[in-house]
């Protein structure tokens, strides 16, 4: 299950905002967050606020490579406790019950 931080907010016809997300189910669980300018941290996820400011205990950030920043290395960076700034977060996902597959759109070489 992905979120999108731009559907967090629905406008209803009354003008009023409320949040389509209640993140309150992932409070204490693992949680990947990756945010604007390319930055992908996993936690466990402590608290948030209407705002999407995320707090992530025992944080850990995956590097990007030197030669194509679009691109995580294995190698990681902890961070411990962290604050995420609302505007910066671009996606949440939790880390349980999810896998890494292979890329099935990918072209083997010399086809």
């Amino acid at each position: 299950m992905l979120f999108s931080s731009r559907c967090f907010y629905h406008l209803f016809q009354s003008g009023r905002k409320e949040t389509v997300l209640d993140l309150a189910k992932f409070v204490d669980k693992g949680v990947q967050v990756k945010l604007t300018g390319g930055r992908q941290v996993t936690g466990t996820l402590k608290g948030y606020d209407q705002l999407l400011n995320l707090v992530l205990d025992e944080a850990i950030e995956f590097l990007r490579d030197p030669d194509d920043p679009l691109k995580t290395t294995d190698q990681t960076r902890r961070l411990g406790l962290i604050v995420c700034r609302g505007t910066a977060v671009m996606l949440v996902s939790p880390t349980d019950g999810t896998d890494e597959i292979a890329n099935p759109f990918i072209q083997p070489e010399g086809a």
